[in-house]
């Protein structure tokens, strides 16, 4: 049996590294006849589990106040693209567009996926950042080394590498590129990195400490492009939150909702503490898994979740081709763990709808509500079909109709 497991794995392996040449060759043509745009830009790639898409939109948002002009590709910020880093046909031919109109700098939002999957050879970074790599899409990588290597692949060729200290990644990080002519910039806020918020301090409406870090990691590639010190505090100051990034939803009602995309352990980590600050009375947690993807990650994401929450109701996220009861279960060990005594305090709702309605009901003057795991998406995958979804607008459907 073991052996029999051992063989499926390796030919996983080899069909995969199959459709990766596959891709490679794809991406050499493309470059080809799109005639290597990357080379008439400053490409500014940002990587990591977390955090990627907003650090791509305040580097965007402070070279544009600071009167650059700049074009960016992020999974909230996609013109046209289904998903965070598209096949490097309409990558290439994107770049060519943006030299076409004058663009100077481009900051590509860049996945382990896309990088594992050679969608960005051919690109030109001038730049690369990696926010944090924690645990999430082992069901692909399989393990967190082969995880971390994908990601690392960003700076092969890059000038600059700007790299979170304070993160576990950082020192196997720069073992992977030790002895290369990579300059590296460092920031961090409870390391002696060579940014930090001593020695560059500013003020942000963003909420949480790890939105602190995505700032440092954005003041980083400023500083290596010479922006000056006054533009990007006048920056960080005008930069609003992302679709669906801590997305407060406010139409009257004497509690807050909040709408966030986070749906990785690391990701509860940062956000749910962040919303247990901001509340006065009840946190209420309305979540769920993705279907066929990491199995692991789940009972450890409800566990966190329990540490943090008053309330939690477990619900349908994207199930693609995988029961969704089946997914709800493997979520509620972690629950158990975390919070012991359930009680009244716990539901299952398998609608995501009803389980939104349901926490609304829930709330009284104080709380907190924070609906995660969809964000900025406009769709929720149920048994392989793309149907309409908006989290924001389902929220503000219930509160105008409750109110």
């Amino acid at each position: 049996m073991a052996l029999l497991r051992r063989s499926s794995v390796i030919i996983a392996f080899v069909i995969r590294d199959l459709k990766n040449f596959y891709h490679l060759l794809v991406a050499l043509l493309a470059t080809i006849f799109f005639r290597f745009p990357s080379k008439e830009l400053f490409v500014i790639g940002v990587t990591g589990t977390d955090g990627k898409t907003t650090v791509v939109h305040l580097i965007a948002h402070i070279l544009k106040t600071a009167g650059k002009k700049v074009s960016m590709i992020s999974t909230v910020s996609a013109p046209g693209f289904h998903v965070t880093t598209p096949d490097s046909w309409q990558l290439q031919k994107f770049l060519r567009n943006a030299v076409n109109q004058s663009v100077k700098y481009v900051v590509l939002e860049i996945t382990s996926h896309g990088l594992d999957q050679h969608r960005v050879f051919g690109c030109h970074f001038q730049v690369g950042v990696i926010t944090n790599v924690t645990h999430e899409h082992l069901d692909y990588h399989k393990t967190w080394d082969s995880y971390l290597r994908a990601k690392a692949r960003l700076f092969k060729g890059v000038k600059w590498a700007v790299l979170n200290q304070d993160d576990g990644s950082y020192k196997p990080i720069v073992q992977l590129f030790k002895g290369s002519m990579i300059k590296s910039l460092t920031y961090g806020i409870k390391s002696k990195a060579d940014l930090t918020l001593k020695n560059f301090p500013f003020k942000t409406d963003l909420l949480g400490e790890y939105n602190l870090y995505n700032c440092l990691a954005a003041i980083s590639v400023a500083g290596i492009l010479k922006i000056a010190n006054k533009k990007i505090r006048k920056a960080l100051l005008s930069f609003k939150p992302v679709k669906g990034r801590m997305e407060e939803i406010n139409e009257g009602q004497n509690f807050k909702i909040f709408v966030d995309f986070a749906h990785t352990p690391n990701a509860f980590q940062q956000v749910l503490p962040t919303a247990r600050k901001i509340t006065r009375r009840d946190l209420i947690h309305v979540f769920g898994c993705t279907g066929n993807r990491d199995r692991s990650k789940r009972p450890v994401m409800g566990e966190i979740s329990a540490k943090f929450s008053d309330k939690i109701i477990l619900t349908h996220e994207d199930t693609y081709h995988e029961d969704l009861k089946k997914i709800i279960a493997e979520i509620e060990p972690g629950v158990k763990r975390g919070r012991k005594i359930l009680g009244e305090n716990y539901w299952k709702v398998y609608e995501r709808r009803k389980a939104i309605e349901k926490a609304i009901e829930l709330a009284e003057k104080g709380d907190t509500i924070l609906v995660t795991g969809v964000g900025h998406q406009k769709t929720l995958n149920i048994g392989g079909c793309e149907v309409p979804w908006s989290d924001q607008k389902v929220v503000r459907e219930i509160l105008k109709r409750k109110k």
